[in-house]
């Protein structure tokens, strides 16, 4: 008979349960920098607001002046206080970068699980309209249309969605198609269980890991998108308070009046790089590449 002791020696150890993707990427410098630097620019543009010294539209000095009383960074190009300008021009870029990445990001994740689960006639013809918008370049789709229809709020979240609709699809496309041929979901069809619930229930849960790169690599380049949009003047319209306005607004002015340049575009750098940073973090953590990392 054996004893406890031998038991427990000969007893296989558990499985050790592999870190979730949020804390394996958290092991990552990387990804905490990326966190605080996207963290410093999210908190200027969500209480900015509340602690500018005037409203945008109030005129504090005169055009490009700086060293004035009250206005830490001077007037703008109408004379307006540059760091008002500065803390309430951020929310609308987040909200319309982030609005844009996630409808973007939801609907090519539909369009992607439901090519890939369904397959044949379906599936070829969804590629092939994914392969048409493909064909536009994100920044000219969006200029052209903005130029034919004109700058509208909801007509700038649809178009940048629109752009980002088929290179996720791609994406979760061939994450679904290795996902099927698992057990659970073969056992799932077994059993008579709607094709619709098999794609909510076992297949989107099991592509979260690409989907989350995906969701920080759109909402980067809708980042972009927006601030280059309202440098062109196809993004929100004056006296809009908004970054991308606020550079284009004062670009003339640069030689004798920087910070009216500097702020904006170093608050949208800062925002760019760290959501880089995240996504990369992201995106290693759901390959596997975490040899080396401190734990």
């Amino acid at each position: 008979m054996s004893t406890p002791s031998t038991k427990t020696a000969g007893a296989a150890a558990p499985p050790r349960r592999r870190p979730g993707l949020f804390r394996t990427a958290w092991r990552f410098g990387r990804t905490k920098v990326g966190v605080v630097l996207t963290a410093l620019v999210v908190l200027v543009a969500v209480v900015g607001p509340f602690v500018a010294p005037y409203t945008p539209t109030e005129f504090v000095a005169k055009p490009f002046e700086t060293g004035v009383d009250g206005a830490l960074f001077g007037g703008d190009n109408r004379g307006r206080d540059v760091l008002t300008r500065f803390l309430w021009g951020g929310w609308t870029l987040l909200v319309l970068a982030g609005a844009a990445a996630g409808i973007g990001v939801a609907a090519g994740t539909v369009v992607g699980i439901v090519a890939g689960y369904q397959g044949g006639w379906l599936d070829n013809a969804l590629m092939r309209v994914n392969d048409v918008l493909l064909a536009f370049p994100q920044l000219i789709a969006a200029l052209l249309v903005m130029s034919i229809i004109g700058p509208k709020v909801w007509l700038i979240v649809a178009v940048i969605a629109v752009s980002h609709l088929p290179r996720v699809a791609r994406v979760i496309r061939e994450a679904t198609r290795k996902v099927i041929e698992q057990d659970y979901v073969k056992a799932s069809e077994a059993i008579g269980l709607p094709r619709w619930r098999i794609m909510a229930v076992e297949i989107l849960p099991n592509v979260t890991s690409p989907l989350l790169v995906e969701l920080g690599l759109r909402l980067t380049y809708s980042i972009g998108v927006v601030a280059v949009l309202g440098f062109l003047g196809m993004g929100l319209q004056p006296p809009t308070a908004d970054w991308g306005l606020m550079i284009n607004e004062n670009r003339q002015g640069m030689v004798v009046q920087p910070w009216a340049v500097a702020l904006p575009v170093t608050a949208i750098a800062v925002l760019t790089i760290g959501a880089n940073l995240i996504t990369d973090g992201l995106s290693r953590a759901a390959i596997g590449i975490d040899r080396g990392v401190e734990k």
